[in-house]
This record gives structure tokens, sequence and C-alpha cells, in this order.
């Protein structure tokens, strides 16, 4: 027996005029090259004022609407790159060396793909039968770097999906220092170098609990001896750079959800944060928190990490230690199973597997539970998001790798109680690139990073190509009637 999801008839496109602005200094993205601002800086000094005067005008009137506070941000750029001799500028001029030094980034220019689907927070001014619900998204840029943002679309009433129109102009966060347990730190300097003598004694004089701007108040009363040692500014880097990984991300109250953009901010990240993967949980006060792992790249190796947000205004973003953390895709469950924090991984690359954790950042070596069985996932299985509670089962969507590296998407049913054992199998794709949606930024792939339950209809949002957004819908009951009971 085979399932049958229905294509909800809605699609959602990358915009190339969603864009952030940035500091750019020329050179600094050729390799081998030298910076040439101080060259730049003196060309833009020496422009006349009555041409200063009109460029300034002039920039502001053709990206100013793209942007939301663009004068701000100008004039701060003209303030990181100006030097301590260089006199104070009028008004028309900083904003011109500002621009000099600032460019456009299209955060979807190449794509938008790989949802995660949640309950939003705000669930007021809608009709009987109605879910309002929070989309994830991952979007790929220029050098194909991602970020993340998000969307908002209304479920119901009966069988449609509506996505709410996208606003503009997009808003960066504003990255603050974050906090630790100095446990979880340790975790996070022998997840990365070892422990060594500078390793150890930071860590002593640090309090159970403290903020990333404590770290360097303990390295400058080091022991001389042990700041001179040949070791110790390498060490002393290492212990700075993971203090910075864990930070705080904020968007202001005024702008609404779809204008947010989390983009690269630690050093783990800096090539790329990709694939959220959003579940809703509750705090230990009762509140709903929405946790999401994500992959972070920076240029060579990727890791899993974690952002912690109650309104998806206000984020914590964590490092993740433990040898599951290492690699893409995990996916958190939304409750403690027997006292412990459980997540779906990828340890060996080609497994579902289970790992656990005591406090949610540190994970223990995961066990594979489902191995590639059939020919459409015969190179590789993985999960599709986080696993939806059902009174049959944990319901967990997964991505298949056949042949022509093609992704499909299936599902397998865990045991509540015991999430090792599986339950049941669907033995053929749910949702599989076929006519149009082959081609793509990928070709063949369709991959979701989370569905939603809505009165017993599962949605999955997924990715199409790696390009765009499409949404499909199937009944709980038929997919589980679908399914092949194990032996498990």
């Amino acid at each position: 027996m085979t399932a049958n999801a229905i294509d909800a008839g809605v699609e959602l496109r990358p915009d190339i005029s969603r864009v952030v602005s940035q500091l750019f200094l020329p050179g600094e993205s050729t390799p081998g090259s030298n910076s040439r601002t101080e060259g730049v800086l003196a060309r833009v000094l020496a422009t006349e004022d009555a041409a200063v005067k009109t460029a300034a005008a002039n920039i502001l009137l053709r990206y100013g609407p793209r942007h939301g506070s663009l004068e701000s941000l100008l004039r701060t750029n003209a303030a990181i790159v100006r030097g301590s001799d260089v006199v104070e500028l009028d008004d028309d001029r900083e904003i011109l060396v500002g621009a000099a030094f600032t460019a456009e980034y299209a955060v979807e220019g190449a794509a938008l793909c790989n949802p995660s689907a949640v309950m939003h927070p705000d669930q007021t001014r809608l009709q009987p039968g109605q879910l309002r619900v929070l989309v994830s998204l991952r979007s790929i840029g220029e050098s194909h770097l991602s970020s993340i943002q998000f969307c908002e679309a209304i479920i119901g009433p009966g069988v449609q999906w509506e996505f709410v129109p996208r606003t503009k102009p997009l808003e960066r966060a504003v990255i603050s220092s974050g906090e630790w347990e100095r446990d979880h730190f340790l975790h996070a300097l022998e997840h990365e170098h070892g422990v060594n003598d500078i390793v150890r004694f930071v860590v002593q004089e640090l309090p159970p609990h403290f903020a990333t701007s404590d770290i360097d108040q303990v390295i400058r009363a080091l022991p001389e001896q042990l700041l001179r040692h040949h070791a110790s500014r390498a060490q002393i880097d290492v212990i700075r750079t993971v203090g910075r990984s864990s930070y705080r991300a904020t968007f202001s109250e005024a702008g609404g959800i779809s204008q947010r953009v989390l983009l690269p901010a630690a050093d783990e990240e800096r090539r790329g944060i990709e694939d959220p993967r959003f579940v809703m949980c509750v705090d230990a006060d009762g509140q709903p928190e929405y946790r999401g792992t994500y992959t972070a790249y920076d240029g060579e190796h990727i890791a899993s990490r974690l952002a912690v947000t109650s309104d998806f205004r206000d984020f914590t973003m964590h490092r993740l230690t433990g040898a599951p953390t290492r690699t893409k895709g995990m996916a958190l469950f939304p409750r403690p199973i027997g006292g412990r924090q459980l997540a779906l991984s990828r340890g060996d690359g080609e497994a579902v597997s289970l790992t656990g954790s005591v406090d949610g950042f540190h994970w223990e070596p995961d066990t594979p539970i489902y191995e590639p069985s059939y020919l459409w996932d015969v190179v590789q299985s993985g999960n599709c998001g986080s696993p939806l509670e059902t009174a049959e089962g944990w319901l967990v969507l997964t991505h298949g790798v056949g042949p022509m590296r093609s992704y499909s998407i299936g599902a397998l049913l865990l045991d509540l109680d015991d999430p090792r054992r599986v339950i049941a199998v669907l033995e053929e794709p749910l949702l599989e690139p076929s006519g149009s949606l082959v081609d793509g930024y990928v070709p063949s792939v369709m991959y979701s990073c989370g569905a939603i339950i809505h009165e017993g209809m599962l949605w999955i949002p997924y990715g199409v190509g790696d390009n765009r957004v499409r949404v499909a819908s199937v009944a709980v009951s038929a997919l589980l009637d679908a399914m092949r009971l194990t032996d498990a």
C-alpha cells in the first residue's frame, strides 16, 4: 500500500531584491591581495565638496528604501575605516566614506530551500480550524553563503496552506556576548583542541555560569610564567574563539518576522549557517521554547549548533559538543524521554541514528536505528526534521539518497517510550523528484527540515532542487496505514 501526498499548489521562490548591507574592505576577498583601504579612503577624502554632496544625496535616495537604517550603517562603517589621523568629516563626506566601504548582499540571490515548520508563537486573529505556522528557511547567496530567514503561513480552514507575503527591508540581528556553563565550556575546549595547563587554569577560575566577556578578565590574570610559555598564544586564541562561539542575536521589536535574517557570526560559521530544524519544547518553567539545530560551516569543517528562542526575535546561539555534533542534520525530540534529551543524528554519514544528552549541549555517541534498506535510499538515509509525536509512535520523516544522487522523502515510526525501536517503515518514497520538480540549483533534490501535524493532516514544506519551496500534505492515518510493520 502506498501513501499519496497531495501538492498544496503553493510555492515560495527566491527573491533577489531581499538584501542586507555589510562592511566591505576592498582587496579582502582576493587571495594574496593587500588591503586597499588607505587608497580608497584617500581618493574619497580628495573629492570636491560639491561632488560629495551630490553623491551622498544620490546614495541615500537610491539605496535608502532597500535598507531600514542605511544612513546609520554608513556612518558606522565610516567610523570603522577612518583612521585617528583623519580630520572629523562633515555629514555628506561621512556618508560617502561609509558607502565606499559598504556592499549589498542578496541573502537568497542563488536559492531558497530546506524549510522547517513549527506552530507560531502568535495564534490570535485566526478563523476556526486555522493554525498559524512559522517557517524557517535556508537562504543561499553569493559564494554559496547560507543564512537563515523566516516566513509565516496559515493552515486551514480545511486542507489548504497559504504563505503570508514576506516584507522588506531585511534586518540583521544585533550580536552581543553569550553565556556559558563552565562544564559545557570545558567540553567545548576538549572538543576543539584538548586541555592543557592554560585551558585548565582559565576554566578553574571561571564561575559556574559566566558571560563570554568574563573570559578575557581571567586571561588577563594569567600568571606571567604561563603567558610566556611557547604554546600560550595559540591556546589563548583557541579559548577566546571558543568563548565567542556562544552569542546572542537580537532583532528590533518594530520589524516583522519575515524581515529578520540570521547571518554567520561565530568563527565556526564564517562560511555559512544552514538547514535549521526548529522544534517547540517546554522549558523548566513550563513556558514554550523553540530549540533549533543548524549546520555551521567554516570553509573546511561542518558542525551542528543550537539556536534557542521564545519569540523568534531574541536568540541565544550555542556550540554543541560530542561526536554526533561533528556532522550535520541533528534533530531534537520535543520532550525528554526517560529523563534525558534525545536527538536524531547521522554520525556515520549514512544511517538514521539516535543520541542522548543530559544538558542538551554535550551529546553522547550515537547508535544507528535505521540503515539504508531500499533502492531509493541505497546511498544514505537521514532525518527530515524533528520527530512528531502521535498516539502510535514518533513519526519521523526521512530523506533517502538513491541513484543519480536523487533525494526523496520517506518515513519511519519509532516507539514512544524507546525510540531505538523502529516500529514501522514506509517502503516507498512519500515524495520523490519527478517532472518539473527535478530541475533546480541542485537537481533531483527534495528535502525538508521539519513538518507539522494539524487536525490529522501532516503538512510537509520541502525544498525543491535546493532552489525553491513547495508544500505537500497527507493524512496521518493514511501514512501510518501504508507503513510496513517491522519485527523490532
